[in-house]
């Protein structure tokens, strides 16, 4: 493992720009087949999960699963609703829809109960996931209508325009990220490097890499189908891996240089570089693939996607730092080589002396103030750190989870404001549970009266919709029937999780569930949020279990050491656990709403704790890799175990420091989004890297390092590497006196 980062480096830097040539293409050639076979986006059944999977997969057997459908209201700007002026209008929409070859029907104009609104229900044809791709002809209809009625408010709304303004949204916040989260990295790696073209290398290795990362993942969606999650976690990831790694490699390589003082060329040095921060790179990268692949056991297709987007970014974001890194810093060294070169020849010539330029301090000054307790008071340090992170975790303990659904989007996107007003005048359309049964055709009549008995009783429960007629519709071969029913709140609330639970364990097994040999299941909004969560719930000890398992193993493989391996773990559970809390803390009440520009959900979005934790232990192994990597090359060389923790960590904490500040800032810009799920992973993210970085790294473990001793290395002390000497071509001096 150790030498074949330096086998790839010597062969870069012999080779710089063939390297450079075939990383670009590369990436050009991922990029353009990605391009060229396209995306397979996922499908209604890849999303399909427990009892309302079930049944949604039931009604689509006899073709009655759900259809997109917009709706198209009308109604006064002023004073109460003309309806012949209304009507006329309606027909006017009415016509021109049914003339759009992505419309399927447009029914009968409704009016609300109170007189004031005139609504036409308009279904697409194709899935009901397709819709969002069809609407804009819809959305342009809509606004003629609206341009040839001036006296009314003519407004649309439904599921594919909300999914239509959902995406817009994204794609503008993601543009809002990029322009937050560019200029602060650019910054901060001038700061660390104090050189435009050095701090321009790992920005340009990271876009890089996830341009081709995105056509690798065009390429992998048609095995795994992309729910539209992949890009994303794409970007969100990428830009963090990728200019963690490149500036791992390049301060070490930085380190080497100052080292030598001007006696080995560049090709020794990124040799040198390659056998040290190369490994660590390698572990690391490895670590948060393996990692990460524990998502595959959730067996749901946003996880899978998310775990292809990291494993792919990450894979690239690795080769690129290994392979075309190497050449890079080989082609700017013999540059800088030159400049320096020309410089001190002028500087003789006016016969001034020749400046040397000297090493760098290795620990930043806030690193050092905030390392000082942990070598001073290592167990008061420990202890008091411990339990301050504890204390953080606490609030985690009441964690409620829930599936955002459309009703926790933005009402920045017309859309939802529209939809407000359609439930509103309509609260029959707010949500509907869906009882499906399957028979044989010749009880067809059976079930059908027994699901209108359900209806009835359903009728008289004030937790659903009364004044609503229950509709039961049967497939053409009489062996699927649906029954509608309506609930007059809002999905998340506990009212329409009530009224699920009712129809699940009251009404439904009192009436067609007792008919022998009739399947039936209940589906709809509402029962779709709750199974997915409950197939979440389900999943979690599984892959939590996988993961901490992946992740000592990993580290014991790394390190030789049981007692490294238990830490990474117990380290990786603490700030795991206190960002969570502070989750909680923020987003699951109201007190901090205006404050980070959110509507509380009154819980926490369902996939984040899983997704938390998976991709924050892969993160969390850089820093620990990079921190344990340069303690046990301190012991290697010689240094008792106290001087190994406290030269490695001095070593190591200026660019963990300046890492973290990238991540934080990638991930803080996720805050700015309008998404409430993205906000809360965006959040939770940059707080554990904070966390890690400051509190982990430079108080937490060092302080139980100090203690441990000798005893963290137990049982094996790690074997001491073979690092091989630069050659003598790399070198730059006479073979006969390399030595």
């Amino acid at each position: 493992m150790s030498q074949l980062p330096v086998r790839i480096a010597r062969w870069s830097a012999r080779h710089a720009w063939r390297a450079i040539a075939g990383w670009f293409v590369f990436v050009v050639l991922c990029l353009g087949v990605g391009i060229a076979v396209g995306t397979d986006e996922a499908a209604v059944e890849d999303f399909r999960v427990g009892e309302a999977g079930r049944a949604e997969a039931m009604a689509a057997e006899g073709g009655l699963q759900r259809r997109p459908t917009e709706q198209i209201m009308f109604s006064a700007k002023s004073g109460p609703l003309d309806m012949e002026a209304a009507g006329s209008a309606a027909r006017d929409l009415t016509e021109r829809m049914r003339k759009l070859p992505e419309v399927d029907s447009v029914a009968a104009p409704v009016r609300s109960e109170d007189g004031t609104v005139l609504r036409v229900s308009v279904v697409l044809k194709g899935p009901e996931l397709e819709g969002r791709k069809n609407v804009a002809p819809l959305l342009e209809q809509t606004a003629k209508v609206r341009d040839d009625h001036p006296d009314l408010v003519v407004e649309e709304t439904g599921s594919p325009s909300i999914s239509k303004g959902v995406n817009d949204q994204r794609g503008k916040d993601l543009a809002l990220s990029e322009r937050i989260t560019l200029p602060v990295t650019l910054v901060t790696l001038l700061i660390v490097f104090g050189s435009v073209v050095m701090a321009g290398v790992p920005l340009l290795l990271a876009l890089s890499s996830i341009a081709a990362a995105l056509g690798l993942s065009m390429i992998s969606s048609h095995v795994l189908p992309d729910p539209g999650v992949g890009t994303n976690m794409i970007l969100l990831i990428g830009l963090a891996v990728g200019v963690d790694y490149t500036l791992f490699y390049l301060k070490r390589e930085r380190e080497e240089r100052a080292r030598a003082g001007g006696r080995l060329a560049p090709e020794a040095l990124v040799e040198l570089a390659a056998a040290t921060a190369g490994r660590a790179i390698v572990v690391s990268g490895l670590a948060v693939i393996v990692s990460t692949s524990t998502l595959y056991l959730a067996t749901d297709v946003i996880f899978s996607s998310l775990a292809t987007g990291t494993i792919l970014v990450v894979a690239v974001a690795m080769v690129s730092s290994l392979t075309v890194l190497p050449a890079l810093l080989v082609t700017i060294g013999h540059r800088t080589e030159r400049r320096a070169a020309r410089k001190a020849a002028r500087r003789a010539s006016r016969g001034k002396p020749v400046r040397t330029k000297r090493a760098e301090a290795e620990t930043g000054r806030v690193s050092g103030a905030l390392l000082r307790p942990a070598q001073k008071h290592p167990a008061l340090t420990l202890c008091v750190s411990a339990l301050v992170m504890l204390a953080l975790a606490a609030p985690a303990l009441g964690l409620r989870l829930v599936d955002p659904g459309k009703d926790t989007f933005s009402r920045d996107i017309p859309a939802m404001q529209v939809y407000d007003r359609l439930n509103a005048a309509f609260p029959e359309l707010l949500v509907k549970h869906e009882i499906v049964a399957r028979s044989t055709p010749d009880r067809a009549a059976e079930v059908r009266r027994a699901l209108a008995d359900l209806g009835r009783r359903a009728q008289a429960d004030p937790l659903f919709a009364g004044n609503a007629e229950p509709k039961v519709r049967t497939s053409a071969d009489g062996r699927i029937s649906v029954l509608e029913l309506a609930v007059p709140f809002p999905a998340p609330s506990g009212e329409a999780i009530e009224s699920l639970g009712h129809l699940r364990e009251d009404y439904l097994p009192t009436t067609v569930g007792r008919l022998p040999g009739v399947e039936t299941g209940v589906s709809g909004d509402v029962a779709r949020g709750r199974d997915y969560v409950d197939h979440e719930n389900g999943k979690l000890p599984l892959v939590i279990g996988f993961l901490l398992l992946v992740t000592f193993v990993m580290t014991v493989w790394a390190f030789r050491s049981v007692v490294i391996g238990l830490i990474g773990v117990v380290l990786n559970l603490l700030s795991a656990g206190a960002s969570l809390g502070l989750l909680v803390v923020f987003f699951q009440g109201t007190w901090a709403e205006d404050l980070l520009a959110f509507d509380s959900l009154g819980a926490i979005a369902s996939r984040v704790p899983l997704f938390l934790f998976v991709i924050l232990f892969g993160l969390s192994m850089d820093y620990q890799v990079f921190v344990v990597s340069r303690i046990q090359e301190a012991r290697q060389n010689g240094m008792s175990a106290r001087e190994a923790v406290l030269d490695g960590i001095s070593r190591s904490a200026k660019v963990v420091t300046s890492a973290a500040i990238v991540m934080v800032t990638v991930f803080g810009a996720f805050v700015a989004l309008h998404l409430t799920e993205m906000k809360q992973m965006g959040f939770c993210l940059a707080v554990a890297v904070l966390l890690d970085a400051v509190v982990i790294r430079l108080m937490v473990l060092p302080s139980l390092l100090l203690l441990l001793g000798e005893r963290a290395w137990w049982p094996l002390r790690p074997a001491r590497p073979s690092l091989p000497a630069p050659t003598a071509a790399s070198a730059g001096v006479p073979f006969e006196n390399v030595g």
